[in-house]
């Protein structure tokens, strides 16, 4: 299956219906990944696949032209899911060149041994014939190789990762396709890979800017092309980047006994009494890429735990880690959670999220069995804290 996405440019990629987990993230739709093939002079492809769908790629060019007749290879991105497949590809067509960034070539030759690569830098340009590729580094978007390339004939920005959903259909375009649907993934994709590269994608987002760049389309290397609303993905980046949020709470906890989820059903009831939108996140039920999708545009979280060895409970420990290294900002957050004996969990929680720059309600709240009335009404008023914080960020 080859789809024509503009004149002589044609998705070529793979689609991945059975990919369940992606870094760490449940990926429930699915992936593909998106490779484009251009009809021209210089018959080009831009970006691979992960190398067990290689199959598939072949298949989709030789429905073009034969695979032997690519002249260019544009390597994006070396990540595996859009560069395993280059040694094959190099077997097949010899005297392909490959263009990629100067750390994309140290990558593709620790990877893949030698291969013919030209570096190129923003402002590069490669002329294919009648269309032209414009380059774009955008180190650390999300690793350091990561460029973009744009076809100004046709205002059409191959964005690599950025723009991108991990996501499967049968569609290959965002109007053919539930908005909602995509528009949640594209949410989930950056609040789980590049969250805490937000102010270098502003600036990446600044430097098309100042490129005046006239986007008509943009095919990014995971998910539907943007061909009817690129503004709005563009627009949700940036709101992303500046981490807006909006009146909403998250209660975030895992029990044993269910003293902790006690109170965490306490401070739910109050903010939701309060008119702000909250929602309760048990963690042995909710994967941890779900908890981050939903803290995009959350104001506040409570999380909770109780204390288990002197710690806290392991699964509230693995999602404490994997928030400090994606770094979520812009947050009013505390601690809460109950214990028998020594109750650690619940200082070493608020030390975990002082630690992530995050604004604290101190001290958190410690419950000694299960909350009587008098830990009851101490549950409402710390709830009542976070409301007023809420309401006044």
């Amino acid at each position: 299956m080859s789809i024509l996405i503009k004149d002589n440019i044609y998705w070529v990629g793979a689609i991945d219906w059975n990919l369940r987990d992606f870094h760490g993230y449940v990926t429930g739709r699915g992936a593909t990944y998106n490779s484009y093939l251009i009809l021209d002079d210089k018959i080009t492809l831009v970006d691979t696949v992960k190398s067990t769908l290689l199959g598939d790629l072949l298949a989709n060019i030789s429905h073009l032209v034969d695979p032997q007749k690519i002249d260019y290879l544009i390597c994006n991105h070396i990540e595996k899911d859009h560069s395993s497949s280059i040694p094959d590809l190099m077997r097949i067509a010899p005297n392909v060149k490959i263009f990629a960034t100067k750390m994309a070539r140290i990558g593709l030759n620790k990877y893949y041994g030698n291969l013919p690569i030209e570096t190129v830098k923003t402002g590069d340009i490669l002329k294919l014939g009648k269309k032209v590729l414009q380059f774009i580094e955008i180190p650390m978007i999300h690793w350091p190789d990561s460029m973009m390339s744009y076809i100004p004939q046709d205002g059409l920005l191959l964005s690599n990762d950025a723009f991108g959903q991990h996501i499967a259909t049968s569609k290959r375009f965002d109007d053919e396709v539930n908005r909602a649907d995509v528009m949640y993934e594209a949410g989930k994709y950056f609040a789980n890979l590049l969250t805490h590269l937000a102010p270098l994608i502003q600036n990446a987002l600044n430097k098309i800017d100042e490129l005046k760049l006239s986007i008509d389309m943009i095919a990014p290397s995971h998910g539907v092309i943007w061909r009817s609303f690129p503004g709005d993905i563009i627009a949700a980046y940036r709101d992303w980047c500046s981490f807006t949020t909006r009146e909403k709470v998250l209660i975030i906890y895992d029990t044993m006994w269910q003293a902790t989820e006690t109170i965490a059903k306490i401070l739910l009831d109050t903010i939701i009494n309060a008119g702000i939108d909250a929602k309760l996140l048990k963690l042995r039920e909710t994967h941890r890429s779900d908890v981050m999708s939903e803290l995009l545009d959350a104001r506040g979280l409570f999380l909770g735990s109780p204390t288990i060895h002197r710690t806290m409970f392991p699964t509230v420990a693995d999602l404490v880690c994997y928030m400090q290294g994606l770094k979520p900002q812009k947050k009013i957050a505390a601690a809460f959670g109950s214990f028998g004996w020594s109750g650690e969990a619940v200082p070493m929680l608020t030390d975990a999220l002082k630690n992530m720059d995050l604004s604290v309600i101190e001290p958190g709240i410690k419950v000694q069995y299960m909350p009587d009335s008098d830990d009851k009404e101490r549950i409402r008023t710390f709830a009542s804290d976070m409301i007023a914080r809420i309401k006044h960020q």
